[in-house]
């Protein structure tokens, strides 16, 4: 499995250090600080729009453990006073009603929580951020390399290359219930500057010298 949200609580293993079936791999389940509706985004945003105070959270709910993840961004916005709103869409043709929303609530960034489906309409969803004029934050680089403004978390595409270690180990004669799940342990911090820009926001020098890119 690749990449694998929560595998413990969707009762798929046992640990991750022993998943204890036929089921091993890579998850995206991290601390609460690093992963999606983490504080560390929440750092981010602020830092690129500068008295941020309402904020959005984009989730899909058929995503099994969205509920999880919206309230730890719950959580996070009210321990720094800002006021969050949560709002759900399903499919690509509740996107703009849900941008509407959105505007309607004041809110002034958007978060955006990763499912398969908010993932294949990430380019959508960073264009209607443009044109809201409303700064979106990804869990994944390919949130600001489709538009979007930033993105902190793993990289997704390094999970996919580990998963063929497991395959290769597997094949090899491993059993599943032995090989530990692993968890990204390095995070990264991707910019879109063109984006910024559009919607004339000035990013601080020091946090891109922070990113890993800076998209220009």
């Amino acid at each position: 499995m690749v990449p694998a949200d929560d595998p413990i609580r969707q009762g798929y293993v046992a640990s991750l250090s022993r998943p204890g079936g036929n089921i091993t791999g890579v998850t995206t389940a991290v601390p609460e600080t690093q992963g999606a509706g983490g504080s560390k985004v929440f750092e981010l945003l602020a830092e690129c729009r500068p008295g941020l105070s309402r904020l959005a959270v984009l989730m899909d709910p058929n995503m099994p453990s969205y509920r999880t993840y919206w309230l730890r961004a719950e959580a996070s916005a009210q321990s720094r006073g800002m006021a969050v709103q949560a709002v759900e869409v399903r499919e690509a043709g509740e996107l703009p009603s849900a941008f509407a929303r959105i505007v309607k609530g004041r809110a002034q960034a958007i978060q955006v929580i990763g499912s398969p489906f908010i993932y294949r309409e990430r380019g959508q969803i960073a264009e209607l951020g443009v044109r809201h004029r409303l700064p979106t934050a990804y869990p994944w680089r390919e949130g600001p390399e489709a538009g979007g403004l930033l993105s902190y978390g793993a990289n997704l595409r390094a999970m996919w290359h580990r998963a063929a270690v497991y395959v290769d180990k597997i094949l090899k004669g491993a059993n599943p219930a032995d090989l530990p799940i692993e968890q990204p342990t390095t995070f990264e911090v991707v910019i879109n500057l063109k984006t910024a820009k559009t919607l004339g926001l000035t990013i601080p020098r020091s946090l891109l010298q922070r990113a890993d890119q800076v998209i220009e």
